[in-house]
């Protein structure tokens, strides 16, 4: 994380910090296939609220708010990198005087599925695995959604505990899913680790019956195409169209096979190469990569093997969607894979969630509806001392760079929510606009860019955080728990008003409750399965 920061007062500085820088047969494939099923339905489920917040909602001119700093003119001088990874503990705000923050979207969720399975299996997950705007973006918001394209943006914010203290929330919205099935055909290509690692029990039958479920419901001008790889990489299927060729998809899924070593570089970059093949003009075209990420053979380098596919990337728009799957999972790889290679990236455990996400979610989310997407929040000087965003390690974006529209933003689709949360310190008395939050992002097919901002004043933050909607309590619980995974001692919290496992799990057990949501009760489960492992 990075260390707190105090907004100069005066003019405004802009950032300058460092950069974040013949086969053997089907029981593997299966497994690989459930992962992906479930991993691809669940990038797409972050998606609807019920409770309301406060939302400032307002177009790109800024009339209100402190605004985002106009685009850098040619030759200023003015050389932004992004900011490194700061340390977990308070830091002098002196250190870094600022009043921006950038960050470009995220909406993976990988991080909190496999910490969750690792503690119900009684481990403890890897602090390096714990990624706390995935935690954050794993339950259901109450965001306001656009209509069209685009973002709806929300700010709220509650007072801690702790004196001056608060969270504030930025919340932002796509429209939701199309159920009518009105979406461009979407051309898939599967990209399935079938290597010796892949085969754990209980999850081959289902991801191949998941795979064949969702063949049925992905409409007749939608394509597939299908990649393997273990030591060697192999187009099983060519992209295909559904209609009229649905049992040779079906044959393709069913008659893969296991083996051995796993050259995830070679299936990525013959993946890519079989979707340019049979890339469709006006179409969604995708990579899905299903695999446990634990590559031991042939390139075994995130950057390297981004490197050999990214005339496919940049020339042809191919996005990745990373499956993670298994008790022993590539974390880092898979992560870099996605936040690198224009995608996301998920992990799926449990059966159940594979089923929904995959087959019934992700052919009504195949579409994008913002590309490059970036969010920067500006705070004002004059009322607040010391602020600190929450997780967002690997996705910081340089402050100059927020409407250079060459760098790299985030992928986001229909019926998702982006939230990223800050611990602020407000001045003593302060009274005025506390923060504006603007996001920016390109149409996702005429590259046009667009913004829109939303903004909080002091008076609109809640009286206290645990009298605050219940799904921003929500959003503070799945912080606080992953900031204690992450410390791996709960006596120490980065994170202001913290409080310890057990009260956690009571909030988490009174909101699952309150909000009669299955999610949150499961992390009501894993805050108690962490309580008992960390204490």
């Amino acid at each position: 994380m990075e260390r707190y920061r105090t907004p100069r007062q005066g003019t405004p500085r802009r950032r300058t910090d460092s950069p974040r820088v013949g086969r053997p047969r089907t029981r593997r494939l299966r497994g690989a296939l459930l992962a992906l099923t479930a991993a691809s339905g669940l990038l797409l489920t972050a998606c609807s609220g019920s409770d309301t917040g406060t939302s400032r909602a307002e177009d790109s001119s800024h009339r209100n708010g402190f605004p985002a700093p106009a685009a850098p003119t040619t030759g200023s001088g003015q050389q932004g990198s992004a900011q490194g990874k700061g340390e977990d503990r308070f830091a002098s705000p002196s250190e870094a005087p600022d009043h921006l923050s950038t960050f470009a979207l995220d909406v993976d969720t990988a991080s909190y599925e496999y910490a969750r399975r690792t503690l119900a299996e009684g481990g403890r997950p890897d602090p390096a695995t714990v990624r706390p705007e995935e935690f954050v973006n794993s339950f259901r918001q109450d965001y306001e959604r656009p209509d069209g394209n685009g973002f709806s943006v929300t700010v709220d914010g509650a007072r801690t505990d702790e004196k001056d203290w608060s969270l504030v929330r930025v919340g932002l919205a796509t429209r939701s899913a199309d159920e009518s099935g009105e979406r461009p055909p979407a051309a898939l290509t599967f990209v399935i680790d079938i290597s010796g690692s892949m085969s754990e029990p209980g999850r081959l039958d289902l991801a191949q019956k998941s795979l064949d479920t969702m063949t049925d419901r992905l409409r007749d001008d939608d394509s597939v195409a299908v990649v393997t790889f273990s030591e060697q990489a192999e187009t099983v299927l060519p992209m295909t169209r559904l209609g009229g060729h649905r049992g040779e998809i079906h044959d393709a899924i069913d008659s893969l096979e296991p083996t051995y070593s796993t050259n995830l570089g070679a299936g990525v970059e013959t993946g890519y190469a079989t979707a340019v093949e049979g890339r469709r003009e006006h179409a969604t075209n995708r990579v899905v990569l299903i695999s446990d990420a634990l590559a031991n053979q042939g390139d075994t380098d995130a950057d390297a093997i981004l490197d050999r596919i990214s005339t496919s990337r940049r020339e042809y728009g191919i996005t990745l969607f990373g499956v993670g799957v298994g008790s022993d999972y590539g974390d880092a790889l898979m992560e870099r894979l996605a936040d690198k290679g224009d995608g996301h990236t998920v992990y799926v455990s449990g059966e159940d969630e594979a089923r929904t996400v995959f087959c019934d979610e992700l052919p009504q989310n195949i579409e994008l509806t913002a590309r490059d997407a970036k969010a920067q929040v500006a705070f004002d000087p004059d009322t607040v001392a010391d602020f600190r965003l929450v997780g967002y390690d690997d996705r910081r974006v340089a402050d100059d760079d927020f409407r250079d529209d060459r760098v790299d933003g985030g992928e986001v689709g229909p019926g998702h929510t982006v939230t990223a949360l800050y611990a602020v310190r407000t001045r003593p008395g302060s009274d005025g606009r506390l923060a504006t939050a603007t996001v920016r992002w390109l149409d996702p097919h005429t590259r046009e860019p667009h913004e829109r901002s939303g903004e909080l004043r002091t008076g609109d933050l809640e009286g206290s955080l645990w009298e605050a909607s219940p799904r921003f309590q929500v959003t503070a619980v799945a912080a606080y728990f992953a900031d204690a995974l992450r410390q791996g001692d709960e006596r120490w919290s980065s994170l202001p008003g913290a409080p310890g496992l057990g009260e956690l799990q009571e909030r988490a057990d009174g909101l699952a409750k309150r909000t009669e949501d299955q999610e949150v009760r499961r992390l009501a489960d894993a805050i108690g399965a962490a309580r008992r492992g960390l204490g």
